[in-house]
């Protein structure tokens, strides 16, 4: 049965205007993510991560042993603390801990690495702040899902202790666009399409190799690290990312957790004020971080 509640997000997602240029669209997500406004017990409080902007959000009861570090999605060249806080606070209430979300630099003023550079920093910081690794999940969607992963790599080639968990909304971990589902999902997709990756790949890499570990997991040694949630929609054209990385996980002998939602579209928990599906896959979120940051 179609679910009434993304079909009335379609429509709405068909009727925005499209900006082409960076700096527009830049005003256009953080404009839409402003809009859901932010629950009246979500305290906001910005920091200094070591050097990266960033900022907590946390509900009344959020215990502060714990943490999830967010990174927002937007293809590492658009999207901010704005468009995603929303997300950010209603990630900590379903985990019961708090989310430190951070603003890390955006392609292509700052091309690959920096985005992962940012990423370890910040993970330091939390460790540096008392924080046991035990007790932080990293967090993310579409980019930002797949600097999860990325940002995982890095921290264990710095010799940091690994964090409890990664939970990945939408991941993007193949910048080359070889998933089939570029192709059989393009129709269903109204957000996504393979121009669009190839076109964000370019200016993030700035010339790098596309098959970096940090940039695309997919081509990284993921043995040892920790367990994973990786949620996508039936509909999008990364789909293919997502099964391919819960494939690279299993045979690295990674506990993972491969959800894919029937009928959801791209990063559908943003949406979440207003789809019950999004709702429901952060409250399987939350149940993720508690069990892995709460000896379950």
């Amino acid at each position: 049965m179609s679910d009434p509640e993304i079909a009335r997000l379609r429509e709405i997602i068909a009727a925005r205007p499209r900006a082409t240029e960076i700096a527009q669209m830049r005003i256009d997500i953080d404009q839409r993510g402003r809009a859901f406004g932010l629950a009246p017990d979500v305290s906001v409080q910005k920091v200094d991560a070591g050097g990266v902007p960033a900022e907590w959000t946390a509900t009344p009861d959020a215990d502060s042993a714990g943490a999830i570090l967010y990174f927002h999605g937007g293809g590492y060249v658009i999207g901010s603390l704005d468009s995603h806080r929303h997300l950010a606070g209603e990630v900590g209430r379903a985990s019961g801990t708090r989310t430190l979300a951070i603003d890390y630099r955006l392609a292509p003023e700052h091309p690959f690495p920096a985005p992962v550079q940012d990423a370890v920093i910040s993970y330091r910081y939390l460790l540096d702040s008392g924080i046991a690794a035990k007790r932080i999940v990293l967090a993310g969607d579409s980019a930002g899902g797949g600097l999860v992963v990325g940002a995982m790599l890095a921290i264990r080639e710095a010799g940091l202790a690994l964090p409890a968990g990664g939970w990945c909304i939408s991941p993007w971990v193949d910048m080359e666009a070889k998933g089939a589902s570029f192709i059989d999902r393009a129709e269903t997709d109204p957000t996504v399409q393979k121009a669009t990756i190839e076109m964000m790949a370019q200016w993030y890499l700035g010339g790098a190799n596309p098959r970096h570990p940090h940039a695309a997991p997919l081509y990284g040694d993921l043995r040892g690290l920790p367990p994973l949630l990786i949620q996508v929609g039936a509909v999008e054209t990364l789909l293919d990312d997502s099964i391919a990385l819960a494939r690279k996980a299993a045979i690295s002998d990674v506990m993972v957790n491969l959800q894919v939602w029937p009928e959801m579209i791209h990063v559908w928990p943003l949406f979440f004020p207003m789809l019950t599906a999004g709702r429901c896959a952060i409250a399987d979120g939350g149940s993720f971080v508690r069990n892995l940051t709460r000896g379950h």
